[in-house]
């Protein structure tokens, strides 16, 4: 079947809020490039929305899963284990920055993570809240909406939220909110609504996802952990877009040294295929009783497979020190664009994590530019996907494998759209002063 075919299809029987405004339809891909049913070429710097690190397709996890799957699919965990899934809790431990020793949970995806880590701290400590921050992402689950820090487009028509839940500023200066503003303003909210003693967990994504890309500074999140030791809160730390080496480390909390007592994280550790985890401190992870945790299709033997086979592509493909070679790339070229075009400011990136803001003339975020810059980009090609507290941030999350030469063929899109669409503002500026002459005249 071809686009205009599959189209069809979706809009006779794909809900509405479920189906995604692309006209194309993915075929097949390779690492940075995807070919959609009509045999076009794009150049991909979405990765799935950050789930595709080391690539489309990888060989190594490609024939991990191949080989998992002729030998066994499913069994449920909880019914009868497999080695898949102990292997993976075995080097999550090992690697996640947590206090002291760690234990791991797995399930199916960032939301489930996130609902089980305010499930695991409720259990450890004996309390009801959860404080979140403005900006931050962590679901479409009905608690995991309540806790995002933006209503539309996820929480705006499902009615009233769970309870529980409170809500601090995230430090971005460039939207006004300083560092000591935000831990000023969250000392308010364990003041006036969010009491410690029925305070479970703060949770934090050390890097703003869905927000705009905005690392939390270090000393801010030495900051969190200092106020949860002091009144026997949880510090949950959202990896599920920043981790897997996005940042230029394994987990973007590692810049920082602190320590969290709970992580969750999914997305990019199996390169595609549906898992997410929790990892936490033992005393905590085991405060719940038998069977308090789980799911039929949690942490399943070909997601395993995969993720055993993405830490093995990390170590043998030094992915660390690519993301951070990428990181520079785009952080280079990015102040370029910040030079030349007066629409692009806040150039910013941690590791390959990077973005920058779109603006009008008088610096006010521009969501329409950025939206007809993601559907420009588009028709020329490439997939580029925006963000933000007001949506005119554009976010890269190409393939931290993405060859150099696709690399500069999909960078060479993007200016080229700025400048497009630039020019067509700056002819709109000149007209309108024009037209306005006119009609005095």
């Amino acid at each position: 079947m071809n686009n205009a075919q599959l189209n069809e299809l979706k809009n006779k029987y794909v809900a509405n809020g479920a189906a995604s405004p692309a006209t194309h339809f993915a075929d097949r891909a390779e690492n940075s490039v995807i070919w959609d049913v009509d045999g076009n070429r794009i150049i991909d710097f979405a990765g799935g929305i950050g789930v595709l690190n080391i690539g489309h397709c990888h060989p190594k996890v490609v024939a991990a899963v191949q080989a998992q799957v002729a030998n066994l699919m499913h069994t449920c965990q909880i019914v009868i284990p497999y080695a898949g899934y102990v292997q993976v809790a075995e080097k999550l431990s090992q690697l996640a920055p947590v206090r002291g020793h760690g234990k791991v949970m797995l399930v199916n995806s960032g939301a489930e993570a996130l609902e089980n880590a305010v499930k695991i701290a409720r259990a450890a400590t004996g309390k009801n809240n959860v404080i979140c921050f403005d900006g931050g992402y962590h679901g479409r689950t009905l608690f995991t909406m309540a806790m995002n820090g933006k209503v539309a487009p996820y929480a705006g028509d499902f009615g009233t939220m769970p309870g529980n839940v409170f809500r601090a500023p995230y430090p971005v200066p460039s939207l006004g909110v300083s560092e000591e503003e935000a831990i000023r303003r969250l000392h308010t909210t364990l003041k006036t609504d969010a009491n410690p003693r029925d305070t479970a967990a703060i949770v934090i994504e050390p890097v703003l996802g869905e927000g705009g890309f905005h690392p939390a500074p270090a000393s801010f999140l030495k900051a969190i952990r200092d106020i949860c030791d002091e009144h026997g809160m949880l510090m949950i730390v959202d990896e599920v877009q920043s981790g897997f080496g996005r940042t230029g480390k394994m987990f973007a909390i590692e810049h920082s040294g602190v320590q969290p007592d709970l992580m969750t994280m999914a997305k990019s550790m199996a390169a595609g295929m549906p898992i997410s985890a929790i990892v936490g401190t033992d005393k905590y992870m085991d405060a719940s009783g038998p069977n308090s945790l789980g799911g039929t299709y949690s942490g399943s033997p070909a997601s395993c497979a995969a993720v055993l086979a993405v830490l093995e592509v990390f170590e043998e493909e030094n992915i660390l020190a690519r993301s951070m070679a990428l990181g520079e790339k785009l952080g280079q070229r990015f102040t370029q664009w910040q030079e030349r075009f007066t629409s692009v400011e806040n150039v910013r990136h941690l590791g390959s994590m990077a973005a920058f803001d779109l603006v009008t003339a008088d610096h006010k975020p521009d969501a329409e530019l950025t939206a007809a810059m993601c559907k420009l980009a588009r028709e020329k090609g490439l997939i580029l996907i925006a963000c933000g507290f007001y949506g005119n941030t554009l976010r890269f999350l190409m393939p931290v494998t993405i060859e150099d030469e696709v690399l500069d063929e999909g960078l060479a899109i993007v200016e080229a759209c700025l400048s497009e669409l630039t020019k067509v503002a700056e002819v709109a500026k000149v007209a309108e002063p024009a037209k306005a002459a006119e009609l005095t005249d």
